[in-house]
């Protein structure tokens, strides 16, 4: 099992922060302009059990519809999500707002297995570390910038 984690300090409220992503659209302005990436439906964070379908590519050419279910909401500190159907053989994403000094701390926490067996995991720190690392240093960013009042 794979664990990923990205934190950064945002210069914001942890209120703030939280309600970025409770904002229709949110998934959206996360998803970076070079993914291939389409979301279908974006899941409403504040209802457990609400699903955000999203298609993208696997290996830059290979369609995948990513399917992730809502588990819990704990405003303004976390929610979850799980994949229900997708490229992972298991996916599970915890986001976490908590209190800092000069604001708040916004942390993803990420377990997830590759597929593929001993093949994704073989692969994984070429293939799926690196795609995570840009994605979520982008995602932060955006996050940051929009609580900081600046531009996207």
């Amino acid at each position: 099992m794979g664990v990923f984690i990205k934190e950064s300090v945002i210069r914001a409220a942890p209120e703030r922060v939280f309600a970025f992503h409770e904002q229709p659209g949110a998934l959206a302005l996360l998803t970076p302009p070079w993914e291939r990436t389409r979301v279908v439906r974006a899941a409403k964070i504040s209802e457990v059990g609400s699903e955000a379908v999203v298609e993208t590519r696997v290996v830059g050419f290979l369609p995948v519809r990513w399917i992730a279910r809502h588990t819990a909401y704990d405003p303004p500190r976390s929610f979850e999500d799980v994949q229900v159907r997708g490229p992972f053989k298991s996916w599970r994403h915890r986001h976490v707002v908590e209190p800092h000094a000069l604001g708040a701390t916004l942390r993803d926490e990420i377990e997830y297995e590759p597929p593929l067996g001993f093949v994704g995991r073989l692969t994984e720190p070429f293939l799926v570390r690196p795609r995570l690392e840009k994605l979520f240093a982008y995602r932060h960013e955006v996050t940051r910038r929009w609580c900081e009042g600046q531009t996207a």
